[in-house]
């Protein structure tokens, strides 16, 4: 865009003048004249299009359509991946917890076994001991 400002005679105010060499008034019929799209490579952006050449037009809006959907699937990408990471850190937490139930299950039935054979021999010398009380009373009473 070039602008001027001059002033034709000493008494009148200043005239400013605006033009440019390319027609900008016509990319405002476009839907987004300059639209950014910072996931794009520099050589990827949409060029702007020759105004004259309805083709040219018609491929910069479908350039921007698809980069729009570029930058609409990049981020969903990202979205997946984050969801990934966090199904990952859940599937090793179950992992883990699954390791320490086994531990726990495996610590169990070794202490279910060593307590039945506590109460066996519990039993036994349980058992021992009466024998030995009831010999022990009739020592004492044949004596």
């Amino acid at each position: 865009m070039i602008t001027s400002t001059r002033r034709v005679s000493p008494d009148k105010p200043e005239v400013r003048i605006a033009f440019s060499l390319d027609d900008a008034s016509e990319l405002k019929d476009a839907e987004n004249p300059l639209p950014s799209f910072p996931d794009l490579e520099q050589r990827l952006q949409p060029v702007l299009p020759c105004q004259a050449l309805k083709e040219s037009v018609e491929v910069y809006k479908n350039h921007c359509k698809m980069a729009k959907e570029f930058h609409q699937v990049k981020h969903e990408i990202a979205l997946l991946e984050d969801r990934k990471r966090q199904l990952i850190a859940e599937l090793f937490e179950d992992e883990k917890a699954s390791m320490e139930i086994a531990r726990l299950e495996e610590e169990f039935r070794v202490l279910t076994e060593e307590n039945r054979t506590l109460v066996t021999v519990h039993s036994q010398r349980t058992q021992q001991l009466e024998t030995l009380r009831v010999a022990n009373q009739k020592r004492q009473g044949s004596s």
